[in-house]
């Protein structure tokens, strides 16, 4: 799937972008299934925000809004099409040399149009920290994307800087991490520009966040995170009900915990 250029640039940089990873007529049904789970899913609470001084001092106290839906494999199986997509699991074995490969939890985020809420950055590390950081993000981006609509920016090779003090803050009983903003501001970050259907596999560890979406659109992605077999996770504070779902391989790994929950013991 991958040059050894590409494999390269993801070890040198902590994320690579791909084209064409979904065909024209694969990513159509999956736009279409997309937005069918947020018209279903609207009358529900959607918010997602990130709250603390970081957000208001880049917003200006403006009011602003990110939704949010977790775990689509759960109301589609277009979804569950997606995280078991060849093509996808051929791009994250080949650039982190994953051959057992492991699902941790899918997510949806919609940024509303002139107020889509921007992101600090952060590490997703400090949200599920494993022991040997095998942990990606699949970003998929659901429409063309730049700084004006709320697009990503990250900070290259910073994930060769290991786990970064945490910086962030808890309110309402909800924990917002994110690193030194003085060390990495949003502002020097380097955006990632990308088309429809366009994938970003990247480290847990690249520092990353994303701009306000001040377009007059909206701004979609889909997010997986995918581990290896034989980590393990420091910490189940964000386990997920599909967590350790084996995608690619098999698990032989200590975290097989939800495996052997079945296991038939004679009960």
């Amino acid at each position: 799937m991958l040059k050894k250029e590409q494999v390269q640039f993801y070890r040198d940089n902590g994320f690579i972008k791909l084209e064409n990873v979904f065909s024209d007529a694969e990513f159509e049904v999956i736009s279409r299934e997309y937005d069918k789970v947020f018209e279903r899913k609207k009358s529900q609470n959607l918010e997602a925000t990130w709250k603390g001084d970081i957000v208001r001092k880049e917003t200006q106290n403006k009011e602003v809004s990110v939704l949010s839906i977790h775990n689509l494999q759960y109301h589609s199986s277009v979804f569950t099409d997606v995280i078991t997509h060849r093509r996808l699991l051929d791009a994250v074995q080949d650039a982190t040399g994953m051959s057992d490969i492991l699902l941790h939890h899918t997510k949806a985020h919609v940024k509303p149009p002139e107020k889509g809420a921007p992101f600090p950055m952060h590490q997703d590390y400090h949200y599920f920290p494993f022991k040997k950081h095998s942990m990606v993000a699949v970003f998929i981006h659901m429409d063309d994307t730049t700084p004006e609509n709320g697009g990503l920016a990250v900070y290259p090779g910073s994930h060769k800087l290991g786990p970064l003090e945490d910086k962030g803050t808890e309110i309402d009983g909800m924990k917002y991490h994110y690193v030194d903003q003085e060390r990495f501001p949003l502002s020097k970050a380097t955006p990632v520009l990308a088309r429809k259907g366009d994938v970003l596999i990247f480290s847990y560890l690249l520092v990353h966040g994303s701009y306000i979406n001040s377009s007059e659109k909206e701004r979609r992605m889909l997010l997986i995170q995918l581990m290896s077999a034989d980590d393990e996770p420091l910490s189940q504070t964000n386990s997920t009900p599909a967590q350790g779902l084996v995608l690619r391989g098999e698990n032989v790994g200590k975290d097989a915990r939800h495996a052997m929950r079945f296991d038939n013991k004679g009960e």
